[in-house]
């Protein structure tokens, strides 16, 4: 299946509630440390609080919640799933 980019988002876009897949990464400095907390392609996310001023944001993903400043969650592109 191809993704074309018209069909991928950033991560920090999503709302409170929303559910995406990851799909790949922009910056490779960050790249490692997003692997090492479980933000791999293919795994699905789902945002469950953004803080008052959006920074960070708090997602669940591989059964864990975690938080992710707003140039982390930048750097993540992903393929909506609210369908």
């Amino acid at each position: 299946m191809q993704i074309f980019k018209d069909q991928m988002k950033r991560l920090s876009e999503l709302k409170i509630g929303d559910r995406a897949t990851i799909l790949s990464f922009e910056k490779d400095e960050i790249f490692i440390k997003l692997m090492e907390m479980g933000c791999l392609p293919g795994e699905q996310v789902r945002v469950d609080q953004i803080a008052p001023l959006g920074d960070p944001i708090s997602i669940s993903i591989a059964g864990y919640s975690l938080s992710l400043r707003i140039n982390e969650a930048n750097s993540i592109f992903v393929e909506n799933v609210n369908d």
